[in-house]
Protein backbone atom coordinates (compact mmCIF):
# COMPACT_ATOMS: atom_id res chain seq x y z
CA UNK A 1 0.00 0.00 0.00
CA UNK A 2 2.91 2.19 -0.06
CA UNK A 3 3.65 4.88 -2.65
CA UNK A 4 7.25 3.73 -3.08
CA UNK A 5 8.07 0.33 -4.14
CA UNK A 6 10.30 0.23 -7.49
CA UNK A 7 13.53 1.45 -7.53
CA UNK A 8 12.93 4.35 -10.37
CA UNK A 9 11.34 7.66 -9.82
CA UNK A 10 7.34 8.17 -10.44
CA UNK A 11 8.41 9.01 -14.17
CA UNK A 12 10.04 5.89 -14.74
CA UNK A 13 13.61 7.28 -15.45
CA UNK A 14 16.15 8.24 -13.22
CA UNK A 15 16.87 12.11 -11.98
CA UNK A 16 18.35 13.78 -9.31
CA UNK A 17 16.15 15.63 -7.13
CA UNK A 18 19.05 17.42 -5.75
CA UNK A 19 18.63 19.29 -2.47
CA UNK A 20 16.12 21.86 -2.15
CA UNK A 21 14.70 23.84 0.93
CA UNK A 22 11.66 22.83 2.37
CA UNK A 23 8.83 24.16 0.82
CA UNK A 24 5.38 25.09 2.19
CA UNK A 25 2.99 21.83 2.16
CA UNK A 26 -0.32 24.23 1.87
CA UNK A 27 -0.41 27.28 1.68
CA UNK A 28 -0.31 29.83 5.32
CA UNK A 29 -3.63 31.30 6.37
CA UNK A 30 -1.56 34.62 7.11
CA UNK A 31 -1.47 35.21 3.38
CA UNK A 32 -4.84 35.74 3.19
CA UNK A 33 -4.36 39.47 5.16
CA UNK A 34 -3.22 41.20 1.99
CA UNK A 35 -6.51 40.37 0.60
CA UNK A 36 -9.00 41.91 3.29
CA UNK A 37 -11.53 43.34 1.72
CA UNK A 38 -13.78 46.20 2.87
CA UNK A 39 -16.95 45.52 5.04
CA UNK A 40 -19.07 47.89 3.26
CA UNK A 41 -19.67 44.78 0.28
CA UNK A 42 -22.70 43.15 1.79
CA UNK A 43 -22.83 39.23 2.12
CA UNK A 44 -25.16 37.77 -0.51
CA UNK A 45 -28.92 36.61 0.17
CA UNK A 46 -28.64 32.85 0.24
CA UNK A 47 -31.42 31.30 -1.77
CA UNK A 48 -34.57 30.87 -0.51
CA UNK A 49 -35.63 27.14 0.21
CA UNK A 50 -39.28 28.08 0.42
CA UNK A 51 -40.39 28.37 -3.30
CA UNK A 52 -39.37 24.33 -3.57
CA UNK A 53 -40.93 23.79 -0.21
CA UNK A 54 -43.97 25.13 -1.11
CA UNK A 55 -44.14 23.24 -4.48
CA UNK A 56 -42.90 19.78 -3.25
CA UNK A 57 -45.93 20.39 -0.06
CA UNK A 58 -48.51 21.69 -2.83
CA UNK A 59 -47.43 18.32 -5.09
CA UNK A 60 -47.91 16.03 -2.12
CA UNK A 61 -50.82 17.50 -1.12
CA UNK A 62 -53.22 17.13 -3.70
CA UNK A 63 -52.83 13.43 -4.73
CA UNK A 64 -53.42 13.27 -0.80
CA UNK A 65 -56.62 15.05 -0.67
CA UNK A 66 -57.72 13.20 -3.53
CA UNK A 67 -56.55 9.20 -3.66
CA UNK A 68 -56.99 8.94 -0.13
CA UNK A 69 -60.76 10.00 0.41
CA UNK A 70 -62.93 7.07 2.06
CA UNK A 71 -59.99 5.76 3.88
CA UNK A 72 -60.04 6.08 7.84
CA UNK A 73 -58.36 9.45 9.17
CA UNK A 74 -57.99 10.64 5.59
CA UNK A 75 -56.82 14.09 6.90
CA UNK A 76 -53.51 12.39 9.30
CA UNK A 77 -52.83 10.22 6.13
CA UNK A 78 -52.54 13.39 3.86
CA UNK A 79 -50.75 15.14 6.78
CA UNK A 80 -48.27 12.34 6.51
CA UNK A 81 -47.63 11.95 3.30
CA UNK A 82 -46.93 15.69 2.62
CA UNK A 83 -44.61 15.62 5.52
CA UNK A 84 -42.70 12.66 4.23
CA UNK A 85 -42.25 13.66 0.98
CA UNK A 86 -41.10 16.94 2.71
CA UNK A 87 -38.80 15.35 4.39
CA UNK A 88 -37.26 12.95 1.80
CA UNK A 89 -37.42 15.82 -1.25
CA UNK A 90 -34.38 15.92 -3.46
CA UNK A 91 -32.17 18.69 -3.38
CA UNK A 92 -31.26 20.84 -6.42
CA UNK A 93 -27.60 21.01 -6.59
CA UNK A 94 -26.93 22.16 -9.98
CA UNK A 95 -26.44 25.68 -10.76
CA UNK A 96 -29.10 25.83 -12.52
CA UNK A 97 -31.30 22.45 -12.51
CA UNK A 98 -34.27 21.71 -14.64
CA UNK A 99 -37.06 19.70 -13.97
CA UNK A 100 -35.82 16.64 -15.68
CA UNK A 101 -32.78 17.14 -13.79
CA UNK A 102 -34.96 16.63 -10.93
CA UNK A 103 -36.97 13.79 -12.32
CA UNK A 104 -35.48 10.50 -11.35
CA UNK A 105 -34.63 11.61 -7.68
CA UNK A 106 -38.18 12.60 -7.45
CA UNK A 107 -39.83 9.92 -9.03
CA UNK A 108 -38.08 7.38 -6.22
CA UNK A 109 -38.66 8.93 -3.22
CA UNK A 110 -42.10 9.28 -4.58
CA UNK A 111 -42.76 5.73 -4.85
CA UNK A 112 -40.85 5.05 -1.67
CA UNK A 113 -43.35 7.57 -0.06
CA UNK A 114 -46.44 5.84 -1.65
CA UNK A 115 -45.49 2.43 -1.10
CA UNK A 116 -44.85 2.94 2.88
CA UNK A 117 -48.25 5.06 3.22
CA UNK A 118 -49.76 1.73 1.33
CA UNK A 119 -47.86 -0.35 3.85
CA UNK A 120 -49.37 1.03 7.14
CA UNK A 121 -52.51 1.56 5.66
CA UNK A 122 -52.37 -2.16 5.01
CA UNK A 123 -50.98 -2.96 8.69
CA UNK A 124 -53.52 -0.79 10.74
CA UNK A 125 -56.84 -0.73 8.45
CA UNK A 126 -56.44 -3.91 6.08
CA UNK A 127 -60.23 -3.10 4.88
CA UNK A 128 -59.46 -0.17 3.22
CA UNK A 129 -55.77 -1.23 2.19
CA UNK A 130 -55.32 0.92 -0.94
CA UNK A 131 -55.87 -0.59 -4.17
CA UNK A 132 -53.19 -1.22 -6.84
CA UNK A 133 -54.83 0.98 -9.14
CA UNK A 134 -55.33 4.07 -6.15
CA UNK A 135 -51.21 3.68 -5.66
CA UNK A 136 -50.59 3.81 -9.21
CA UNK A 137 -53.20 6.72 -9.76
CA UNK A 138 -51.73 8.41 -6.52
CA UNK A 139 -47.86 7.76 -7.61
CA UNK A 140 -48.63 9.76 -11.27
CA UNK A 141 -50.21 12.33 -10.00
CA UNK A 142 -48.07 12.84 -7.45
CA UNK A 143 -45.32 12.98 -9.82
CA UNK A 144 -46.94 14.90 -11.83
CA UNK A 145 -47.91 17.87 -10.10
CA UNK A 146 -44.21 17.65 -8.51
CA UNK A 147 -42.87 18.22 -11.49
CA UNK A 148 -45.04 20.72 -12.44
CA UNK A 149 -43.99 22.88 -9.37
CA UNK A 150 -40.77 22.46 -9.79
CA UNK A 151 -40.69 23.77 -13.41
CA UNK A 152 -42.04 26.71 -12.38
CA UNK A 153 -39.85 27.34 -9.13
CA UNK A 154 -36.88 26.77 -11.42
CA UNK A 155 -38.21 28.77 -14.34
CA UNK A 156 -38.61 31.45 -12.34
CA UNK A 157 -34.84 31.72 -10.99
CA UNK A 158 -33.57 30.86 -14.12
CA UNK A 159 -35.41 34.05 -15.81
CA UNK A 160 -34.23 35.92 -12.38
CA UNK A 161 -30.40 35.02 -13.36
CA UNK A 162 -30.80 36.10 -17.25
CA UNK A 163 -32.69 39.50 -15.96
CA UNK A 164 -29.53 40.15 -13.11
CA UNK A 165 -27.02 37.70 -14.24
CA UNK A 166 -24.14 37.38 -10.87
CA UNK A 167 -20.90 39.38 -11.87
CA UNK A 168 -17.95 37.07 -11.80
CA UNK A 169 -14.02 37.40 -11.47
CA UNK A 170 -12.17 34.65 -13.33
CA UNK A 171 -8.78 33.30 -11.50
CA UNK A 172 -6.43 31.68 -13.32
CA UNK A 173 -3.23 32.28 -16.58
CA UNK A 174 -4.73 34.96 -18.46
CA UNK A 175 -5.32 32.82 -21.56
CA UNK A 176 -7.14 29.74 -20.17
CA UNK A 177 -9.10 32.56 -18.24
CA UNK A 178 -10.01 35.10 -20.94
CA UNK A 179 -11.56 31.76 -23.40
CA UNK A 180 -13.38 30.73 -19.90
CA UNK A 181 -14.80 33.95 -19.80
CA UNK A 182 -15.38 34.06 -23.11
CA UNK A 183 -17.48 31.30 -23.32
CA UNK A 184 -19.48 32.33 -20.42
CA UNK A 185 -19.77 35.17 -21.96
CA UNK A 186 -21.52 33.86 -25.12
CA UNK A 187 -24.21 31.88 -22.93
CA UNK A 188 -26.15 34.10 -20.72
CA UNK A 189 -28.52 31.62 -19.80
CA UNK A 190 -25.90 30.79 -17.37
CA UNK A 191 -26.55 33.59 -15.19
CA UNK A 192 -22.94 34.62 -14.91
CA UNK A 193 -21.54 37.59 -16.29
CA UNK A 194 -17.50 37.96 -15.57
CA UNK A 195 -16.32 41.51 -15.55
CA UNK A 196 -12.69 40.57 -15.07
CA UNK A 197 -9.28 38.50 -15.17
CA UNK A 198 -7.12 38.01 -12.31
CA UNK A 199 -3.80 36.62 -13.16
CA UNK A 200 -0.12 36.90 -12.58
CA UNK A 201 0.58 38.44 -15.46
CA UNK A 202 -1.24 40.37 -18.38
CA UNK A 203 -1.73 38.42 -21.25
CA UNK A 204 -4.13 36.52 -23.18
CA UNK A 205 -4.95 38.98 -26.09
CA UNK A 206 -8.09 41.85 -25.65
CA UNK A 207 -10.87 41.25 -23.81
CA UNK A 208 -11.84 41.69 -19.83
CA UNK A 209 -9.54 43.70 -18.12
CA UNK A 210 -6.77 41.40 -16.36
CA UNK A 211 -6.51 41.82 -13.04
CA UNK A 212 -2.50 41.39 -11.16
CA UNK A 213 -2.78 43.40 -8.02
CA UNK A 214 -4.83 42.37 -4.74
CA UNK A 215 -5.78 46.55 -5.04
CA UNK A 216 -7.45 45.68 -8.34
CA UNK A 217 -9.22 43.15 -7.08
CA UNK A 218 -10.69 44.65 -4.28
CA UNK A 219 -11.70 47.45 -6.33
CA UNK A 220 -13.55 45.12 -9.25
CA UNK A 221 -14.85 43.39 -6.18
CA UNK A 222 -16.57 46.12 -4.64
CA UNK A 223 -17.79 48.07 -7.74
CA UNK A 224 -19.40 45.32 -9.80
CA UNK A 225 -20.82 43.64 -7.00
CA UNK A 226 -19.18 40.53 -7.21
CA UNK A 227 -20.65 37.20 -6.27
CA UNK A 228 -19.05 34.56 -7.81
CA UNK A 229 -15.55 33.36 -8.72
CA UNK A 230 -14.31 31.03 -11.57
CA UNK A 231 -11.15 29.17 -11.11
CA UNK A 232 -9.68 27.44 -14.31
CA UNK A 233 -6.62 26.11 -13.58
CA UNK A 234 -5.70 23.09 -10.93
CA UNK A 235 -2.91 25.32 -9.84
CA UNK A 236 -4.94 28.59 -8.87
CA UNK A 237 -6.41 26.42 -5.66
CA UNK A 238 -2.47 26.02 -3.98
CA UNK A 239 -1.16 29.43 -5.59
CA UNK A 240 -3.59 31.66 -5.19
CA UNK A 241 -5.23 29.87 -1.81
CA UNK A 242 -4.92 33.32 0.24
CA UNK A 243 -7.11 35.59 -2.27
CA UNK A 244 -9.37 32.49 -2.84
CA UNK A 245 -9.77 32.14 1.02
CA UNK A 246 -10.53 35.97 1.55
CA UNK A 247 -12.95 36.09 -1.94
CA UNK A 248 -15.10 33.57 0.03
CA UNK A 249 -14.95 35.11 3.44
CA UNK A 250 -16.10 38.03 1.84
CA UNK A 251 -19.38 36.19 0.28
CA UNK A 252 -18.61 35.17 -2.93
CA UNK A 253 -19.04 31.84 -4.41
CA UNK A 254 -15.92 30.18 -5.40
CA UNK A 255 -16.34 27.48 -8.48
CA UNK A 256 -13.61 25.57 -10.14
CA UNK A 257 -13.68 25.21 -13.30
CA UNK A 258 -12.56 22.46 -15.52
CA UNK A 259 -11.02 24.61 -18.72
CA UNK A 260 -8.99 21.31 -20.49
CA UNK A 261 -11.46 18.48 -19.98
CA UNK A 262 -14.76 17.41 -21.49
CA UNK A 263 -17.46 17.90 -19.50
CA UNK A 264 -18.41 14.50 -18.73
CA UNK A 265 -17.23 14.03 -15.08
CA UNK A 266 -20.45 12.75 -13.24
CA UNK A 267 -21.81 14.14 -10.27
CA UNK A 268 -20.61 17.78 -11.54
CA UNK A 269 -22.36 20.87 -12.85
CA UNK A 270 -22.21 23.01 -15.79
CA UNK A 271 -20.81 26.17 -16.93
CA UNK A 272 -20.95 27.00 -20.03
CA UNK A 273 -20.23 23.42 -21.12
CA UNK A 274 -17.74 23.17 -19.09
CA UNK A 275 -17.68 20.57 -15.85
CA UNK A 276 -17.66 22.72 -12.74
CA UNK A 277 -17.77 22.54 -8.91
CA UNK A 278 -17.99 24.59 -5.93
CA UNK A 279 -15.50 24.86 -3.18
CA UNK A 280 -16.43 25.55 0.40
CA UNK A 281 -14.84 28.07 1.67
CA UNK A 282 -11.80 26.88 3.54
CA UNK A 283 -11.54 23.56 1.71
CA UNK A 284 -14.10 20.67 2.50
CA UNK A 285 -12.02 18.46 4.73
CA UNK A 286 -13.87 15.46 5.12
CA UNK A 287 -14.07 13.32 8.26
CA UNK A 288 -15.51 14.75 11.70
CA UNK A 289 -16.82 11.88 14.57
CA UNK A 290 -17.55 9.11 11.70
CA UNK A 291 -14.36 8.92 10.39
CA UNK A 292 -12.27 8.80 13.33
CA UNK A 293 -15.11 6.19 15.63
CA UNK A 294 -14.74 4.22 12.05
CA UNK A 295 -10.58 4.58 12.04
CA UNK A 296 -10.58 3.57 15.91
CA UNK A 297 -12.78 0.90 15.93
CA UNK A 298 -11.56 -1.33 13.14
CA UNK A 299 -8.04 -0.54 13.59
CA UNK A 300 -7.93 -1.18 17.22
CA UNK A 301 -10.19 -4.67 16.73
CA UNK A 302 -7.38 -5.43 13.97
CA UNK A 303 -4.82 -4.61 16.40
CA UNK A 304 -6.10 -7.48 18.52
CA UNK A 305 -6.95 -9.79 15.89
CA UNK A 306 -4.35 -9.72 14.21
CA UNK A 307 -1.67 -9.53 17.18
CA UNK A 308 -0.50 -13.27 17.06
CA UNK A 309 0.78 -12.38 13.47
CA UNK A 310 2.26 -9.27 14.07
CA UNK A 311 3.88 -11.36 16.77
CA UNK A 312 5.09 -13.69 14.44
CA UNK A 313 6.47 -11.26 12.11
CA UNK A 314 8.32 -9.61 13.94
CA UNK A 315 10.30 -12.62 15.65
CA UNK A 316 10.63 -14.05 11.63
CA UNK A 317 12.39 -10.67 11.19
CA UNK A 318 14.38 -10.52 14.05
CA UNK A 319 15.73 -14.13 13.83
CA UNK A 320 16.48 -13.62 9.92
CA UNK A 321 17.85 -10.13 10.03
CA UNK A 322 18.72 -9.31 13.70
CA UNK A 323 18.18 -6.39 16.23
CA UNK A 324 16.07 -3.59 14.71
CA UNK A 325 12.70 -5.08 13.64
CA UNK A 326 10.95 -2.08 13.87
CA UNK A 327 11.28 0.84 10.79
CA UNK A 328 10.58 4.58 11.81
CA UNK A 329 10.56 7.41 9.40
CA UNK A 330 9.15 10.71 8.69
CA UNK A 331 6.34 11.24 6.96
CA UNK A 332 3.70 14.57 5.96
CA UNK A 333 0.49 14.43 7.26
CA UNK A 334 -2.58 16.36 7.62
CA UNK A 335 -1.73 20.10 6.92
CA UNK A 336 2.37 18.95 6.24
CA UNK A 337 2.71 18.07 10.07
CA UNK A 338 5.65 15.65 10.07
CA UNK A 339 4.64 12.27 12.20
CA UNK A 340 6.73 9.34 12.68
CA UNK A 341 5.29 6.25 10.63
CA UNK A 342 5.97 2.77 11.66
CA UNK A 343 6.24 -0.37 9.35
CA UNK A 344 8.65 -3.81 9.68
CA UNK A 345 11.83 -3.37 8.77
CA UNK A 346 12.76 -5.41 5.31
CA UNK A 347 15.70 -3.09 4.21
CA UNK A 348 18.40 -1.43 6.15
CA UNK A 349 19.51 1.92 4.19
CA UNK A 350 23.28 2.52 4.65
CA UNK A 351 22.48 6.33 6.35
CA UNK A 352 19.57 8.36 7.43
CA UNK A 353 20.13 10.01 4.17
CA UNK A 354 19.44 7.51 1.70
CA UNK A 355 16.50 6.37 3.76
CA UNK A 356 14.70 9.93 3.56
CA UNK A 357 15.78 10.57 -0.29
CA UNK A 358 16.01 7.48 -1.88
CA UNK A 359 12.59 6.75 -3.74
CA UNK A 360 12.34 2.51 -3.48
CA UNK A 361 14.24 -0.50 -2.47
CA UNK A 362 11.64 -2.69 -3.17
CA UNK A 363 13.02 -5.30 -5.80
CA UNK A 364 16.59 -5.86 -4.47
CA UNK A 365 18.08 -9.07 -4.79
CA UNK A 366 20.17 -8.71 -1.46
CA UNK A 367 16.88 -8.48 0.35
CA UNK A 368 15.57 -11.70 2.34
CA UNK A 369 13.01 -14.21 1.40
CA UNK A 370 10.80 -12.95 4.06
CA UNK A 371 11.37 -9.46 3.47
CA UNK A 372 10.30 -9.28 -0.06
CA UNK A 373 7.27 -11.55 0.77
CA UNK A 374 6.18 -9.17 3.61
CA UNK A 375 6.40 -5.93 0.80
CA UNK A 376 4.79 -8.43 -1.50
CA UNK A 377 1.58 -9.10 0.75
CA UNK A 378 1.88 -5.16 2.65
CA UNK A 379 2.43 -6.85 5.82
CA UNK A 380 4.87 -4.92 6.26
CA UNK A 381 2.35 -2.28 6.35
CA UNK A 382 -0.07 -3.83 9.29
CA UNK A 383 1.86 -1.28 11.83
CA UNK A 384 0.63 1.60 10.55
CA UNK A 385 -2.97 0.52 12.27
CA UNK A 386 -1.14 1.92 15.50
CA UNK A 387 -0.47 4.78 13.53
CA UNK A 388 -4.05 5.20 12.85
CA UNK A 389 -5.14 4.19 16.50
CA UNK A 390 -2.81 7.56 17.45
CA UNK A 391 -4.57 9.52 15.04
CA UNK A 392 -1.04 10.44 13.30
CA UNK A 393 -3.27 8.90 9.70
CA UNK A 394 -6.94 7.74 8.87
CA UNK A 395 -7.76 4.15 7.45
CA UNK A 396 -8.54 5.73 4.11
CA UNK A 397 -6.53 8.95 2.81
CA UNK A 398 -3.45 10.04 0.55
CA UNK A 399 -0.53 7.87 1.51
CA UNK A 400 1.92 10.18 3.00
CA UNK A 401 5.18 10.64 1.59
CA UNK A 402 9.13 12.00 3.17
CA UNK A 403 9.44 15.62 3.86
CA UNK A 404 12.30 15.30 1.20
CA UNK A 405 9.78 14.08 -1.92
CA UNK A 406 7.12 16.18 -0.53
CA UNK A 407 9.03 19.21 -1.38
CA UNK A 408 9.82 18.01 -4.97
CA UNK A 409 6.39 17.05 -5.87
CA UNK A 410 4.07 20.22 -4.57
CA UNK A 411 6.49 22.40 -6.80
CA UNK A 412 6.20 20.36 -10.01
CA UNK A 413 2.63 18.43 -9.81
CA UNK A 414 -0.28 20.99 -9.25
CA UNK A 415 -2.81 19.66 -7.22
CA UNK A 416 -0.03 17.85 -4.79
CA UNK A 417 0.01 20.30 -2.41
CA UNK A 418 -3.59 20.05 -1.74
CA UNK A 419 -3.51 15.86 -0.73
CA UNK A 420 -2.62 17.30 2.53
CA UNK A 421 -5.55 18.91 3.48
CA UNK A 422 -6.82 15.65 5.47
CA UNK A 423 -4.61 13.16 7.65
CA UNK A 424 -2.76 10.22 5.69
CA UNK A 425 -4.44 7.26 4.74
CA UNK A 426 -3.05 3.42 4.88
CA UNK A 427 -5.09 2.91 1.44
CA UNK A 428 -6.85 5.09 -0.75
CA UNK A 429 -8.88 6.01 -3.98
CA UNK A 430 -5.87 6.01 -5.88
CA UNK A 431 -4.47 2.64 -4.44
CA UNK A 432 -7.06 0.31 -5.39
CA UNK A 433 -7.10 2.31 -8.83
CA UNK A 434 -3.53 0.58 -9.32
CA UNK A 435 -1.83 3.71 -8.44
CA UNK A 436 0.53 1.81 -6.32
CA UNK A 437 4.79 1.68 -6.76
CA UNK A 438 6.02 3.02 -9.76
CA UNK A 439 3.29 5.09 -11.01
CA UNK A 440 2.25 8.66 -12.21
CA UNK A 441 2.52 10.80 -9.46
CA UNK A 442 -0.06 13.62 -11.34
CA UNK A 443 -2.58 10.67 -11.41
CA UNK A 444 -2.05 10.14 -8.02
CA UNK A 445 -2.66 13.57 -6.45
CA UNK A 446 -5.65 13.95 -9.12
CA UNK A 447 -7.30 10.81 -7.77
CA UNK A 448 -6.09 11.66 -3.72
CA UNK A 449 -7.93 15.53 -4.59
CA UNK A 450 -11.28 13.52 -6.12
CA UNK A 451 -11.51 11.69 -2.95
CA UNK A 452 -11.38 14.25 -0.98
CA UNK A 453 -13.16 16.83 -2.78
CA UNK A 454 -16.43 13.55 -2.75
CA UNK A 455 -15.57 12.24 0.53
CA UNK A 456 -18.34 10.09 2.51
CA UNK A 457 -18.00 7.68 5.51
CA UNK A 458 -19.69 4.97 3.02
CA UNK A 459 -17.20 5.78 -0.04
CA UNK A 460 -14.37 4.80 2.90
CA UNK A 461 -16.06 1.61 3.46
CA UNK A 462 -16.24 0.36 -0.14
CA UNK A 463 -12.23 1.87 -0.46
CA UNK A 464 -11.63 -0.43 2.58
CA UNK A 465 -13.23 -3.53 1.30
CA UNK A 466 -11.91 -3.39 -2.23
CA UNK A 467 -8.21 -2.76 -0.26
CA UNK A 468 -9.07 -6.51 1.32
CA UNK A 469 -9.95 -7.83 -2.00
CA UNK A 470 -6.65 -6.68 -3.46
CA UNK A 471 -4.67 -8.12 -0.30
CA UNK A 472 -6.32 -11.11 -1.52
CA UNK A 473 -4.49 -10.98 -4.57
CA UNK A 474 -1.15 -9.27 -3.88
CA UNK A 475 0.71 -7.64 -6.38
CA UNK A 476 3.40 -6.08 -4.32
CA UNK A 477 3.78 -2.81 -2.67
Amino acid sequence: MTAESTVPTPAGQPRDLGSSAPVSVLPQRAGAAGFRFPDRLPAPRPESPLPLLVADGTAAAVPGSLMLTGTPHQPLLAALLVAASLLLRPRAPRRLPGVLDDLPALCGRITVVWLALAALVAAYAPPHALSARTLLLGLLLHAATGCAGRGVVHRWRRTALLNRPRAALVVGPAATAQRVASAVLRHPRCGVRPVGIVADEPGGGTGLPVLTTGEEVQRAVVQNGVREVLAVHPSVRTRQAPLLRALAESGCVVWEVDADAPACAGGRDRLAGFSCRRLEAGERRPGGAGKRVLDVTVSGVLLLLLSPLLLTCATLLRIIGGPGVLFRQERIGKDGRPFTLLKFRTHRPADEHESATRWSVADERRMPWFCRFLRRTSLDELLQLWNVFRGDMSLVGPRPERPYFVAQFSQTYPGYAARHRVPAGITGLAQINGLRGDTSIEDRARFDNAYIDDWSLWQDVCILLRTAVALVRPTGS
